[in-house]
């Protein structure tokens, strides 16, 4: 069976990453405007609650029944009707359950395309850890040419940003008609129903190296999580407008690191390269914290390199280490790991914690965002305190 041409690889992940930044980045904006501002936080809570099943499920089947191409596939046409659907209720001013139950349809399918996508590449290329990263820098580019349209469009608060990401997920599919449909595997037979829920998974994190990774990049995700929801909304405070273009500004930087990913992986320890990550996150809050445009700026670009450094880094780190018949499983327990345990607590927690700081007088930014980066320390220390690695293996330098 031919692999896939890199070209078909590059223009799967570009349209990937357009279907979801279209809709993710504006979707808090979205709601305001449509009067369903107290939603934000569980809308975007949608998808941390997909993300703790769709992911293990589908890369379970990607593992043992069926091609992941035919898994993405189908996916992508139910993402494209969920998000028509989603724009169609709020332009007929349905109520806040019909919206909100039509954002979690939406988020369950598209928490599997993330991984699945990430496996589709993976089983294509032959030293991932060079590899990798510029393939996936594809999908960062297509999440800012999303933005950058929707931004053009002046369609940062409409529904019409829905209808955009239907349109690319639609390409998705027809992509997929472009890739072999490679078997999975290993054999589905005689399998338990925890095996086909993709629970054996959670075996994984008996590993103490697999599970620092995971775990740590579980838990960066719960102050990460207030990236999409609430920074927009600061920009706004500030004076700052097209709010979708300025938040690529973390995309930009995240395209320079995933280009520099290999070379750092080649010279230094994972332990240091996800150190460095933590590092950045510390610094992109306590930017974001001094309350001001030059340094929110300064902040969002510092996103991309700390989600680079920690979660790309995690994706090649599992790739390398786990066995060929579990690694779809792999890429989906880090999905459900981040998307879904560290996405759900944070976004819930942080739209408490963002509650808590907010007066008459508006929101109180510089304590909001110190005290995320507080925690980003916190966890910086407890990783370099946690994690060994056992030396050069496989060409990734532990």
């Amino acid at each position: 069976m031919p692999l896939p041409r890199r070209a078909d690889l590059v223009l799967l992940f570009l349209l990937q990453g357009a279907a979801l930044g279209m809709w993710f980045v504006p979707l808090g904006g979205v709601l305001e405007a449509h009067g369903w501002a107290g939603l934000r936080p569980y809308a975007f809570a949608a998808s941390a609650g997909a993300a703790f099943v769709a992911p293990l499920f589908f890369g379970a089947m990607a593992d043992r029944d069926v091609s992941p191409v035919l898994l993405l596939r189908w996916i992508a046409v139910a993402a494209a009707v969920s998000a028509t659907a989603v724009s169609i209720a709020l332009a007929n001013g349905a109520n806040r359950w019909v919206v909100l139950g039509l954002i979690q349809l939406n988020a369950l399918c598209l928490s599997p395309a993330w991984s699945l996508t990430s496996t589709i590449v993976f089983a294509s290329l032959r030293d991932s850890t060079r590899e990798f990263g510029p393939i996936r820098a594809m999908a960062t580019l297509g999440w800012v040419m999303g933005c950058w349209l929707i931004s053009a469009l002046a369609a940062d608060r409409s529904y019409g940003s829905g209808l955009a990401s239907a349109v690319a997920s639609l390409c998705v599919a027809a992509m997929t008609f472009r890739l072999p449909i490679v078997p999975p595997p290993a054999s589905a037979r005689d399998l338990t129903l925890s095996q086909r829920l993709g629970l054996d998974a959670l075996g994984l994190i008996r590993n103490r190296d697999h599970r620092v990774i995971l775990l740590v990049a579980a838990a960066l995700n719960v102050p990460m999580a207030a990236f999409y929801p609430f920074t927009p909304a600061h920009l706004r405070d500030l004076g700052l407008t097209r709010t979708s273009a300025w938040m690529t500004l973390g995309q930009a930087t995240e395209l320079i690191a995933m280009f520099t990913l290999a070379g750092l992986l080649a010279r230094w320890r994972v332990k240091w390269v996800m150190a460095a990550g933590l590092g950045f996150g510390v610094l992109r809050f306590a930017l974001c914290a001094l309350n001001g445009q030059p340094w929110i700026l300064s902040g969002i670009a510092l996103h991309g390199c700390s989600y680079t450094l920690v979660f790309i880094t995690a994706q090649i780190y599992l790739n390398e280490r786990v066995a060929v018949e579990w690694r779809g499983r792999g890429q989906a327990l880090l999905t459900l790991l981040t998307s879904g345990l560290g996405n759900g607590i944070g976004y819930l927690g942080t739209g408490a914690w963002l509650s808590s700081n907010t007066t008459a007088a508006g929101v109180r930014w510089p304590r909001f965002w110190g005290g995320l980066s507080g925690v980003v320390a916190v966890l910086l220390v407890g990783f370099l305190l946690s994690y060994r690695g056992r030396g050069k293996r496989s060409g990734l330098s532990d």
